[in-house]
């Protein structure tokens, strides 16, 4: 493989689609049991890689260098292999922070509800504390590695500004479930869903039948896409490039 998306399920997946529309290079899609990640990041066959659920954090041990940006996420989701040297990038930011800037929310001093503790939301925690964030909260159902509850956010943080959800729960082929009783929040002025497929998921439905404002995370894929892209190739790619990429897809979903 020269280029390509590594995860262990990717049915759902149009990132060669993306690349393709790049145009720079092959892009293929490569599914990866668990038990198989070592053997694959040992070997180094691969020009560059983009990373997707669950090894955004466990490729990183395979990793020679890995850029600044992405060791303070803790998560890597682009690999580009230098003459057999890795260097592992988080393009994911970009991507986010195109997304919940476009949306043109201000998230300075808000209070906002990160669904999830896995690498993406890492990411999502990076991005609300660039904007200026003043109260970040990870949510999971068990409650560890520093998050709360869904229970406990219910109870104690009803009156939040916003919602990233940095899960897969509502991801196709399981577009029937959503992670939160949105109804449970008050004050809600947007709700940011990182999920791609489907276009609009459980969660958002549920969020605009309220009137509150929500997106998904299809713009968020074609920045990242664009981002990695420029990693692969060495080549800038414009602004104006960029956005006409990310029209195409939105456009067409």
């Amino acid at each position: 493989m020269q280029y390509g998306l590594i995860g262990e399920k990717l049915g759902h997946s149009i990132s060669a689609e993306i690349h393709g529309r790049i145009g720079l290079y092959p892009y293929e899609i490569c599914e990866i049991p668990q038990d198989g990640l070592d053997a694959f990041m040992r070997a180094k066959d691969f020009c560059g890689i983009n990373v997707t659920i669950p090894y955004k954090e466990r490729v990183i041990p395979y990793l020679d260098h890995v850029d600044e940006r992405a060791a303070a996420i803790g998560a890597v989701n682009t690999v580009v292999n230098r003459d057999g040297v890795l260097y592992g990038y988080n393009t994911d930011f970009t991507g986010l922070r195109n997304l919940m800037l476009n949306e043109g929310h201000d998230y300075s001093g808000s209070t906002i509800l990160i669904f999830g503790t896995g690498g993406t939301s890492k990411t999502a925690r990076a991005v609300c504390t660039a904007l200026g964030a003043a109260v970040i909260k990870n949510v999971s159902r068990s409650g560890k590695d520093g998050a709360i509850t869904y229970d406990e956010a219910y109870a104690g943080f009803k009156e939040a500004d916003y919602i990233v959800n940095a899960t897969p729960v509502g991801m196709y082929p399981k577009t029937d479930a959503a992670p939160a009783d949105i109804s449970r929040f008050d004050s809600l002025k947007g709700v940011i869903d990182v999920i791609a497929n489907p276009r609009e998921t459980l969660l958002m439905r549920q969020a605009r039948e309220r009137g509150i404002p929500a997106v998904g995370g299809l713009r968020m894929l074609v920045r990242q896409a664009v981002a990695a892209a420029e990693y692969f190739s060495g080549q800038r790619i414009d602004e104006e490039r960029a956005e006409e990429i990310t029209r195409y897809f939105l456009e067409r979903a």
